[in-house]
């Protein structure tokens, strides 16, 4: 097994060292439950880091949002570069779930948009927890929602092993019951050539793929490839080859659910039918059909999580699989800040079952599709074995459940919690007008929180028409544009982000030295003390950090968090004269926390387009306008797909094809 490593420029300094000595000797000790309360900027990612690498073991990262989610990623892919540090979050970019409305009469079809970048980091961390121990995963809630069985994917798995014999015939038909697709012309993700004595597999999983060469029957040579350049990576003795999607099943256990679901389709039709609901009983019996049509012939079907009960061949009522039980058994679980993580747990459940229940009643699912749901709270308790509690505002149940409870309130780097100052409204857009032109005169930046996506949107408007840089940031907003706007805060392209509860938890962003809190005296969610809390830490890693809070009175969450702030101060104010430290701004790399990959995305439409007018010879009058038919499909298709970078270039090569004629 590889261990896990830190590489860091730096050592544990403040209370990072007894925190990582105390966090650290309790999970050897075999404590189930401990609590890190550290406040902004003291460094919780490097103590966790420290942990990981001290106890060894595989661990899940669990965080409330994407965007948090994507800069834990890139914190822990930075620390443990040797080892496997994996990404999964929902691969939605757009979901509408499948939904029936009884008073409108209204039934909505699903309708999703999925990452293609974020499907292949969840597949890739579902196969690195079955070949390797040294792993982080980072995830959001997805990891309680129901996930392929990790029995079935694993023994689904297909190995390449150099010097044996290989059935090119039954290999293929094996690959395609592992949701692999035969194409001979595209190197595309989830897929597998054949060409002569040449197998090329692009595993979904990878950037890369493998070529397998053989001679004869026998496997000569198994290699990994870059399918842009055709580079050579890796050479291997054998390789193991994982499914290309996680709702996956071996054909006997296939079968068995097929006649599982038409039992209960039998049975449920019966029922409707004797209630009297004869609409029902003929919509979920032709649904039903239809869908036990295409597994039997594809093994797949749209929609396929909703039989995973029959599938997996469980109870009613028992919990799905979900990415849980991909670890083994001794695993860490870090559940960052979980003042906020731990209730958005709580709540998944319930949303989602009112929602099936309408589509069970009425006969667009059998009432198996249920027990395809999120894990609730207790399951997911059972499941997380030894966890630590990290947040800078731990809850009451953190504090009551923890063995052991750490506090991390000095900064290694010096710097004392931000100053806070109470300014009316009256008059606070000219005031802060002001202010953020002070900030980009020193190079600094500013975040602005409020209460509503539209006061956001409007105040972002007014301060661009006074020539200002600013963007909004909210939860419509898509995963990948989301971090590119933090980054082009950091870069200095934008000087103000105008936002709602996405700018409190978690976010490093040490260019930020203002926090301005518009409507800082009203009573809620976003003005409760942890969340006043949370949001002027965002200043704690600037030394000119400061936090001006517009209100007409002081109300009690605002005193609670003004206390709790003075009182690190001293702490922290006394730590540094005691130590001779005197404060620093924290210095950090700017980095894309994700990357689109756009130019391995041009690349990969270019040779697709080489690829296609390989087969034709343009010389000849006939092929070439089979050649711009050909194109001006796939052009279409990219438009169809919303890839308008792709159209575009496949749109300028028929131009160039036309132009010749």
């Amino acid at each position: 097994m590889n261990r896990f490593k830190v590489s860091a420029d730096f050592e544990p300094a403040g209370d990072q060292i007894t925190a990582i000595k105390e966090l650290s000797a309790g999970i050897k000790s075999g404590a189930r439950i401990q609590t890190l309360k550290g406040v902004t900027g003291s460094g919780k990612t490097f103590t966790m880091a420290k942990i990981i690498e001290n106890v060894n073991k595989p661990v899940l990262v669990l965080s409330h949002n994407k965007t948090l989610a994507a800069q834990l990623y890139r914190e822990f892919t930075d620390f443990f570069p040797d080892n496997a540090v994996e990404y999964f979050v929902s691969y939605y970019d757009y979901y509408q779930p499948e939904a029936y409305v009884p008073s409108k009469d209204l039934y909505i079809e699903k309708d999703a948009s999925i990452n293609d970048e974020i499907e292949r980091l969840r597949l890739s961390a579902t196969s690195a927890l079955l070949d390797r121990k040294d792993v982080i995963i980072v995830s959001t809630v997805s990891c309680i929602y129901g996930l392929g069985d990790p029995n079935s994917y694993k023994n689904m798995k297909y190995r390449f092993q150099e010097g044996t014999t290989l059935d090119t015939s039954e290999m293929a038909r094996y690959l395609i019951t592992m949701q692999y697709e035969r194409n001979d012309v595209t190197p595309v993700r989830g897929c597998f050539r054949i060409r002569g004595e040449i197998i090329e597999i692009f595993p979904s999983y990878m950037k890369n793929g493998y070529r397998i060469e053989l001679d004869w029957e026998k496997i000569v040579k198994i290699s990994e490839f870059n399918p842009v350049t055709g580079e050579m990576t890796s050479d291997y003795d054998f390789i193991t080859l994982y499914p290309a999607k996680h709702f996956v099943v071996p054909e006997d256990q296939l079968k068995t659910a097929v006649a599982r679901i038409k039992d209960e389709l039998a049975q449920r039709y019966q029922q409707l039918t004797a209630e009297g609901k004869l609409v029902e009983a003929q919509r979920i019996k032709t649904r039903t059909e239809y869908d036990i049509e295409m597994l039997e012939e594809m093994g797949y079907c749209n929609g396929i999580e909703n039989y995973s009960r029959h599938i997996a061949g469980r109870a009613e009522g028992e919990r799905p699989a979900v990415l849980l039980d991909y670890f083994s058994d001794d695993f860490i679980t870090f559940v960052d800040e979980s003042h906020v993580t731990l209730s958005q747990v709580r709540a998944m459940f319930e949303g989602d079952r009112s929602r099936k229940l309408n589509l069970v009643n009425h006969g667009f699912r059998l009432p198996s599709a249920l027990d395809n749901r999120p894990l609730f709270y207790d399951e997911f308790n059972s499941i997380i074995n030894q966890v630590i509690f990290v947040s800078a505002t731990p809850g009451k149940e953190e504090k009551a459940r923890s063995e052991r409870f750490v506090e991390q309130i000095i900064r290694p780097t010096g710097l004392l919690d931000p100053e806070i100052e109470i300014l009316p409204t009256k008059g606070q857009i000219e005031h802060l007008y002001g202010e953020i032109k002070k900030r980009i005169e020193n190079n600094e930046r500013t975040l602005i929180t409020t209460l509503t996506k539209k006061m956001a949107e409007d105040l972002t408007a007014y301060f661009v028409e006074t020539g200002l840089k600013v963007r909004y940031l909210h939860s419509e907003i898509e995963t990948f544009e989301r971090v590119e706007i933090l980054r082009d805060l950091r870069a200095g392209v934008t000087d103000v982000i105008i936002g709602i509860n996405l700018l409190r938890e978690g976010l490093d962003l040490p260019e930020v030295s203002l926090i301005a809190i518009m409507d800082a005296d009203k009573i809620g969610f976003l003005r409760s003390s942890t969340s006043l809390i949370q949001t002027i830490g965002r200043a704690a890693r600037n030394v000119n950090g400061r936090v001006i809070m517009f209100a007409d009175k002081i109300t009690d969450a605002m005193k609670e968090a003004i206390e709790e702030t003075q009182r690190r101060r001293e702490i922290q104010n006394s730590y540094n004269l005691q130590n001779g430290i005197t404060p620093l701004t924290i210095k950090k790399s700017i980095q894309d926390i994700l990357k689109r990959k756009i130019e391995e995305k041009k690349k990969s439409s270019e040779l697709d387009v080489e690829i296609i007018k390989s087969r034709y010879n343009i010389i000849n009058k006939i092929d070439k306008k089979k050649l711009i038919r050909e194109l001006e499909a796939v052009m279409l298709e990219h438009a169809k797909n919303l890839d308008f970078e792709d159209a575009a270039f496949v749109r300028d090569e028929i131009i160039k094809l036309k132009d010749t004629e």
